[in-house]
C-alpha cells in the first residue's frame, strides 16, 4: 500500500511538471518543487527522524557539463553572500573534486561550550546560507556534526548530532524543503587536526555542509551520507 502511494506521487510529480508550459514565468520554480516531492526521502535522517528510501529517478536533474556550470556560479554566490563571515573566520568553503561545496561552520562562533542551539549573533549567516540554498534549487544540502575527543565518545556522539539537526532544522524554518536536507552526527570519528593540541580541538569542534548538485541519473548519490572523511 505504501509502495502503491508512492508510485502513485512520483507519477503526480511527472504529470505536474509535463503539464507547466513552456512560457510559464514560474515553470522553474515549478518543477523544483517537484523535484523536492518526488525525491522527499532518500537516504539519512530526515528533520522528523524518519528514514526514506529513494523511489526512482528524479525530476529535473541536470547533465553534463550544466552541473559544473551550475556550482561554479552556486561557489562564486556563496563566496561573495558569505565573504564577511568568512573573513571573521566564522566559516569556511571548499570546492570538492566531485562538484561538493563544502560550508564549515565553526562551532566556536555558531554555538556556546556543550550547547546545541545555534548562537543568536550567528543566525544572520545562516539566514543568507537558507537564501543561497533557496536560490540554488537543484542541489542538496547535508548537514554533519563534528566534535573533538574531549569527554566521552557516546557523549559527543550525541552532541553532533543535535548540533546538525538544529542547524538543519533552522535551514527549514527559513524556507529551504525538508527534502534537500539531511543531517547526522559524526562525533570525534572525522578530525580535522590532531586533538592533542587546543588549536587542533578547536578544529574539530565544526558543523560542515555539503552541498551536492542533483546529476540526471545519479540523483541517489546526492543524498547519500558524504563519506569524505578528511578534506
Amino acid at each position: 500500500m505504501k509502495r502503491t502511494s508512492i508510485l502513485a506521487g512520483v507519477a503526480l510529480g511527472a504529470l505536474f511538471i509535463q503539464g507547466c508550459a513552456t512560457d510559464d514565468p514560474n515553470r522553474q520554480a515549478k518543477t523544483g518543487g517537484a523535484v523536492g516531492a518526488v525525491v522527499g526521502a532518500i537516504v539519512g535522517h530526515q528533520l522528523d527522524d524518519d528514514a526514506g528510501r529513494f523511489v526512482g529517478a528524479a525530476l529535473g536533474g541536470m547533465t553534463g557539463a550544466a552541473v559544473g556550470n551550475y556550482m561554479d556560479e552556486q561557489e562564486r554566490a556563496y563566496e561573495r553572500t558569505l565573504s564577511e563571515e568568512r573573513q571573521q573566520n566564522q566559516l569556511q568553503m571548499k570546492r570538492l573534486r566531485d562538484d561538493t561545496l563544502v560550508v564549515t561552520l565553526d562551532s566556536e562562533v555558531s554555538f556556546d561550550v556543550d550547547r546545541v542551539n545555534v548562537k543568536r549573533a550567528f543566525r544572520p549567516a545562516l539566514d543568507k546560507l537558507a537564501d543561497l540554498l533557496l536560490r540554488y534549487e537543484r542541489s542538496v544540502a547535508y548537514v554533519v556534526g563534528h566534535t573533538d575527543n574531549t569527554g566521552g565518545a557516546a557523549y559527543n556522539q550525541e552532541l553532533s548530532e543535535k548540533r546538525a539537526r538544529r542547524v538543519a532544522g533552522y535551514l527549514h524554518r527559513q524556507g529551504v524543503p525538508k527534502a534537500r536536507l539531511r543531517y547526522e552526527g559524526r562525533g570525534e570519528t572525522e578530525p580535522r587536526a590532531s586533538n592533542a593540541k587546543p588549536a587542533g580541538r578547536q578544529l574539530n569542534r565544526r558543523v560542515d555542509i555539503y552541498i551536492r548538485p542533483i546529476v540526471k541519473g545519479r540523483e541517489r548519490e546526492a543524498y547519500q551520507p558524504p563519506r569524505y572523511g578528511r578534506y
